[in-house]
């Protein structure tokens, strides 16, 4: 074969072989470019069905209905829960109140809670009890505050066992089972300050953080501690000629 024809030949199969490997990738190339168009297009209706799929979720009068009994309910114990405190006002709860040793066991056995200070006008840290049951009051609806001069309720001081001034009796639906028909002493009593640290200065949330401990009042979220009680003459004591003591003595 003439040389010149060899090369010819040769030349023209490997521009054909050529060619060739560069149509297979082309394929290759526009079978990537499809798949890869196909799964986009398979991506965008799977978004697609998920946005018709929430909006008819959105749509759905069984969840329209469980939203509307679920606000109804909120509703309706947010009613309940006004209701029940404008209740226990009425029974003179939400304030701070002093009271007569005829008044003693009715106003004791009309509620389930009670708090009540037994107090001398005269003494100092009998005025600083006044002060903090005075601001508790309010914020503890749960439980009626009254206060009873001891002078003026001799019956129920000796009734009572109180030999100490200030003295918190605490009367719960027990307490008050045991007052009426056994032996009358009340249980839970805070006399003086010995449970709050002893000292004139102690802060409300003390005395808040003992009535709660006893399950007389209940715990306030988000409640704000009172200033300590700040008096130029504290430490001062008053004597009385009664015949039961001050703790300040």
């Amino acid at each position: 074969m003439d040389p010149e024809a060899f090369r010819s030949k040769m030349s023209g199969l490997a521009f054909g072989n050529v060619m060739a490997a560069a149509a297979r990738d082309y394929q290759k190339a526009t079978l990537v470019v499809q798949e890869l168009l196909a799964q986009e297009k398979a991506q965008t209706s799977a978004n697609a069905n998920q946005e018709v799929d929430l909006d008819e979720l959105m749509d759905d009068p069984e969840l329209e209905k469980l939203h509307a009994d679920r606000i109804a309910a909120l509703k309706a114990r947010n009613f309940k829960e006004v209701e029940k405190r404008e209740a226990l006002k009425r029974q003179g709860h939400g304030e701070y109140r002093e009271i007569s040793e005829g008044d003693f066991l009715g106003e004791v056995t009309g509620s389930e809670k009670v708090i009540c200070h037994f107090y001398h006008k005269e003494f100092y840290r009998c005025k600083i009890m006044d002060k903090h049951l005075k601001s508790l009051a309010p914020r503890h609806v749960d439980a009626k505050f009254i206060k009873l001069d001891a002078e003026n309720a001799p019956f129920f001081v000796a009734k009572l066992g109180i030999k100490t001034l200030p003295c918190v009796i605490l009367f719960s639906e027990r307490l008050k089972l045991d007052f009426c028909c056994r032996k009358g002493i009340a249980g839970d009593r805070l006399v003086g300050f010995q449970d709050l640290g002893g000292k004139d200065d102690f802060a409300i949330k003390t005395l808040e953080n003992f009535l709660i401990k006893k399950g007389i009042i209940d715990e306030q979220k988000n409640d704000e501690d009172d200033d300590d009680v700040e008096d130029n003459s504290r430490g001062r004591s008053v004597r009385s000629s009664v015949n039961y003591g001050s703790d300040s003595d």
